[in-house]
């Protein structure tokens, strides 16, 4: 090779200086700048190669990372799905137990729910209900179930996993999750426990069972179950259900995606950490160094390189920025597209030059239609042009408000909307205002609702101003009035005084200001605003001495509509009631004594043969003692065996005289602890009378031990003798004979509807009563006497149902023949259970 000469030097002032590249190139001999100017295009393409395998390498890179996060949203979506699937089971299972606990489902019924839930979602294996001490009282399970893991009913749980979660799921009282481990090979279920409560009390608990592995093929929607290998793991990342993919064997070790699997893993909500999804991609490409193509292309990328670098660079700048400004494009086309607020573009003069689809919907006018159109616009109103064309003054002046303007819109077939408009300049990119953007709403429907609300707030103060009762509203823990009425604020005024002096005086508690906590306490922390919002209204009856009237004082907490709780006081005036009430009270007070009159009346002949027998035997004894006196044939003893028997019989009168006496006496109702023996005794001697002298016997049966009653002795004892009585008169109208001239007198404790409670019943052996008169007997003024005035038993039953009892009636057939009429009664117990006098008796209502 031949040297080749060296270049002529230019002028220094004719040729720019050299940079350091070119002096060095100068300084490098022929030789050595031909061989460099050989491995230039060599190395050129080395560059390049490296440059396509870094391509690769990224691309390779990009593609793992799209796998990955097409994983990772594919296990998001199964996640969710899943976590679905068990919401929908937990919130059904939650409803079976809410029934449960409230007892709107028994046994039967559990049973038959549970069968429906566990034959229509394959994945729930069993559903089991536990009373509180954890005895099984029914389960229900699928029949492919091993034997080994049923419930049986009647079972108490074991101690172990399932029991201690129980425990947590009482203690928490809501529902846990809990996957307990078993012995051997068997997949484990997951168990839901949910407390049972009724009233905040813990009844037991509802266990669901679900199959893992019917969870996870149900659970999962199959078309990602058909993309990745799913499996359902532990805590302890145990495969549960599923399948995992085998390590991959990379043959060559060279780049490091080779042995990479994809795989995500998220746990199951609301299992939480105890069940994990997991999600492995299976292999869909190639490697990149063992694929023929990646050396085609390396090949082909070595030939056009130098041809393509220049021209790819420019073509994807080219091809970004159309797509930057496509996307833009797009994106405010859909945005303009998208909105429901309707747009229009004024120019300074007001012209229309823009309106967006909505304002297009909304006018019912095509964008042809409206662009271009000077006022009067369209969608004016004729009858309302003038007062928009002010409008449009207003605004092309720049005077609307920032609340903009309300006006009506004119839609293209006539009819009319209410439409709210908001003004805003509009400037170019180089600050010049050119026109004004405006938004109109479309406030038809808030209107007509407002309108309603303002509507039906007037009547509903219009109903309580007209109310005939005091009604007022206060919230707790303040002194301010949220509302009253006309009438409260003519009884007590605008102040929350009488609104708590009634609350005061019907004995509801009257919660503590604000004043007095000075300390920023909350007065009324822990005051437990559900249950009192939901609790009933509470009555009481109140004198308001200030008033001089009686009022029925109703008082609720509610939640105001600032979500303060408040209490609602309803005063009633019942002044002309309680005044009836006490005239009624009066009135049968006056009918009682009438009554004890009548009967005395009735019993007068009677009483008066029972005081002529010892008052005669008294003048008899008297008699005999003077005659022996005045013979001298008087004994010390006979004349005190003759005044001792003339003594008792003084007595027996006056005590006759006094047992009518308090009979007839007129008092008022006194209710006091009283012996039924007692109350007995006094009414047979009473009627005792009007037996011997109608010859009719009386027969009395008293259980022992008999409970004490609450009651007024006197009127108790006046409805016995009132029975007493109408049964010997039975008796004797009926003409019996003297071995059939019977009344038995039956006074035992009894149970009547629930109730503890005292039975006393007179059966006579009389006609008993016509169907007729059966039905009336216990009518006022109604009587089967000749000389009868028809309130005895009408008096009975108002006494015994003043006590809370009951008076009934009944005719005794022998056969179809009337033997006898009972007249019964019963009286509860106001004080402790007397069991052991029900246990003595043996009797049962």
């Amino acid at each position: 090779m031949t040297e080749r000469p060296a270049p002529p030097r230019a002028h220094p002032l004719e040729l720019p200086p050299l940079r350091w590249w070119q002096r060095w190139w100068r300084r490098q001999s022929p030789l050595r700048q031909d061989r460099l100017a050989m491995l230039a295009p060599i190395a050129a393409v080395l560059l390049f190669f490296a440059a396509i395998v870094v391509s690769f390498w990224y691309l390779r890179l990009e593609e793992i990372e799209r796998e990955r996060e097409a994983v990772t949203r594919d296990l998001e979506y199964a996640q969710q799905r899943l976590r679905l699937r068990l919401l929908e089971r937990q919130e059904q299972l939650m409803r079976l137990a809410r029934d449960v606990a409230t007892k709107e489902t028994d046994p039967e019924q559990f049973m038959t729910r549970a069968e429906s839930l566990v034959a229509q979602y394959p994945e729930l294996e069993a559903l089991t209900w536990f009373d509180a001490q954890g005895k099984v009282i029914a389960s229900r399970v699928t029949p492919s179930l091993a034997s080994g893991a049923r419930w049986i009913a009647g079972e108490f749980m074991p101690a172990g996993p399932t029991a201690d979660t129980a425990r947590l799921a009482r203690e928490l009282m809501q529902p846990v999750y809990s996957q307990p481990k078993l012995s051997g090979k068997q997949v484990p279920p997951l168990q839901l426990h949910i407390p049972l409560a009724d009233q905040g009390n813990y009844t037991g608990e509802l266990l669901g069972e679900y199959s893992i592995d019917s969870l996870l093929r149900y659970g999962v929607p199959n078309e990602i179950s058909s993309k990745y290998a799913m499996a359902l793991l532990d805590a302890s990342d145990t495969v549960l259900a599923g399948q995992s993919i085998p390590a991959r064997s990379n043959l060559h070790g060279v780049l490091p995606w080779s042995n990479r699997i994809n795989q995500e893993e998220l746990p199951v909500s609301p299992v939480g950490n105890g069940l994990v999804l997991r999600a492995q991609a299976w292999r869909t490409s190639l490697g990149v160094v063992g694929s023929g193509l990646f050396w085609l292309v390396g090949a082909l990328s070595l030939l056009t390189a130098w041809m393509l670098m220049a021209n790819w660079r420019h073509t994807r700048r080219r091809a970004q920025a159309q797509q930057a400004l496509l996307q833009e494009t797009a994106f405010r086309r859909a945005m303009e597209n998208s909105m429901l607020t309707g747009m229009r573009t004024l120019d300074l003069q007001g012209r229309i030059t823009y309106v967006n689809p909505a304002f297009c919907r909304m006018t019912g006018w095509s964008e042809e239609e409206l662009v271009g159109q000077t006022p009067p616009y369209p969608y004016w109103p004729e009858e309302d042009v003038e007062q928009l064309r002010q409008r449009l003054q207003e605004e092309l002046a720049g005077d609307i408000p920032p609340a903009g303007i309300q006006f009506r819109v004119k839609r293209k077939d006539g009819s009319r909307f209410d439409a709210r408009l908001y003004v805003s300049p509009l400037v170019d990119a180089s600050g010049r205002q050119t026109g004004w953007m405006t938004s109109m709403t479309d406030i038809t429907e808030p209107n007509r609702i407002r309108d309603q609300l303002q509507a039906s707030h007037a009547r509903f103060t219009a109903v309580l101003e007209a109310l005939d009762a005091s009604v007022s509203v206060a919230p707790l823990g303040s002194e301010e009035m949220l509302f009253a009425n006309k009438l409260y604020r003519l009884w007590f005024g605008s102040r929350t005084d009488g609104h708590l002096r009634l609350l005061q005086q019907a004995g509801r508690p009257i919660h503590a200001t604000l004043a007095e906590h000075p300390q920023d306490e909350d007065a009324l922390a822990g005051l437990p605003t559900d249950s009192l919002v939901s609790a009933e209204a509470e009555n009481a009856e109140v004198y308001v001495k200030e008033l001089g009237m009686w009022l029925e004082v109703r008082s609720r907490y509610l939640s105001w509509v600032d979500g303060r709780l408040a209490q609602m006081v309803i005063a009633t005036d019942i002044t002309a009631r309680r005044r009836a009430e006490e005239l009624a009270a009066a009135q049968a007070e006056r009918a009682q004594a009438a009554s004890r009159l009548i009967t005395m009346g009735e019993m007068a002949s009677s009483v008066a043969h029972e005081l002529n027998q010892p008052l005669t035997a008294i003048s008899n004894y008297c008699n005999g003692m003077l005659s022996r006196i005045r013979a001298g044939q008087h004994c010390s003893e006979d004349l005190v065996g003759a005044l001792e028997k003339t003594a008792r019989q003084a007595q027996r009168a006056g005590q006759i005289i006094q047992r009518i006496k308090s009979f007839v006496r007129r008092s008022e109702p006194n209710r006091q602890p009283s012996d039924v023996q007692a109350i007995v005794a006094e009414a047979i001697e009473l009627a005792e009378i009007e037996f011997r002298r109608r010859n009719v016997r009386l027969t009395p049966y008293l259980a022992a031990r008999l409970p004490t009653l609450h009651v007024d002795p006197i009127l108790i004892e006046q409805v016995l003798v009132n029975l007493l009585k109408n049964a010997a008169e039975s008796i004797d109208a009926a003409g019996r004979a003297s071995a059939q001239r019977l009344v038995e007198l039956r006074v035992v404790p009894q149970r009547v509807e629930g109730i503890e409670a005292v039975t006393f019943s007179v059966t006579d052996t009389g006609s008993g009563l016509a169907p007729e008169v059966l039905e009336r007997v216990f009518e006022a003024f109604f009587s089967t006497k000749a000389e009868g005035m028809g309130i005895g038993l009408n008096l009975c039953r108002s006494i015994v149902e003043s006590h809370q009892g009951r008076l009934t009636a009944r005719n005794l057939y022998n056969g179809e023949q009337v033997v006898g009429c009972c007249f019964s009664f019963w009286l509860p117990l106001t004080g402790s259970a007397h069991t052991d006098a029900f246990e003595d008796s043996g009797v049962t209502a």
